[in-house]
């Protein structure tokens, strides 16, 4: 039996916000009065955040390119020398098109990028999308981050079912990250976790997204996978690239090549 999803009220953090906070409300189907609400979908100055009420929570989380960790991993990260880079096969004059079809807070897709890789992101939970569709808007007002997140296309829904029905030139590499069963000793690693699991649970049907996937992508598939986490139940990968706390299990199916 599955527990009940957690109660979430949309908030206008001042007035000049609250005739958006109630856009937002009624595309999601949220209330913005209610008692006892667990979680509060905040709209403020910053954007759209999702804040955890209770004492002693962790601050609101938000999907944001232009500041913070993003804004610092695009200009120190590492370029095309980055794990996930070799994972997707990105090298001199070959920049794949990639499925992120996990897209979580598109950190990873927003990494790819900046590489200069065209970027669809799926992501099935609505309040998750929600902060991506809004991280999205704020980048493109910003006139370094805009180039960037004009390669990336956010869509709303069921990767399965969108990759099943995909139409159009398919994706040469899908990217997958799916959450997986937490330990107790990992289960308060990230505040973002904290937030996210009530509303995402485990990725139960991670053996069907990796077969779907297989059956799209036309040159390979990357899983990401905790380090010395088993891999996902079905075909097994060609090769991993193993990093200090995850690795990149990697299923190839044809060798990219740059443009002719």
């Amino acid at each position: 039996m599955t527990a009940s999803p957690p109660l979430v009220r949309v908030e206008a953090l001042g007035p000049q916000f609250a005739e958006r906070a109630r856009v937002w409300a009624s595309r999601l189907g949220l209330p913005t009065q209610a008692e006892g609400a667990q979680f509060a979908l905040q709209l403020g100055e910053a954007g759209l955040q999702l804040q955890l009420l209770e004492p002693q929570a962790p601050g609101p989380v938000r999907v944001d390119f232009v500041e913070g960790g993003a804004a610092h991993r695009r200009q120190f990260g590492g370029g095309s020398g980055q794990m996930i880079a070799k994972a997707v096969g990105i090298q001199p004059g070959i920049r794949p098109s990639v499925l992120d079809a996990t897209a979580g807070l598109g950190r990873d897709a927003f990494v790819l990028a900046t590489l200069g890789c065209e970027v669809v992101l799926f992501e099935r939970q609505p309040l998750i999308a929600a902060l991506l569709e809004d991280g999205l808007a704020r980048g493109r007002e910003d006139a370094e981050v805009r180039p960037i997140v004009e390669r990336m296309v956010l869509r709303t829904g069921n990767a399965i079912a969108l990759m099943r029905d995909w139409e159009g030139e398919p994706p040469q590499v899908i990217y997958l990250d799916p959450m997986f069963p937490h330990r107790e000793k990992s289960a308060l690693v990230k505040k973002e976790m904290r937030l996210f699991r009530p509303f995402v649970g485990d990725d139960l049907d991670a053996g069907a997204l990796l077969e779907q996937a297989l059956a799209l992508a036309t040159h390979r598939v990357v899983v990401k996978r905790p380090r010395k986490a088993p891999t996902i139940e079905g075909a097994k990968p060609g090769y991993s690239l193993e990093g200090k706390s995850s690795r990149y299990d990697i299923y190839p199916k044809k060798k990219l090549t740059g443009a002719t």
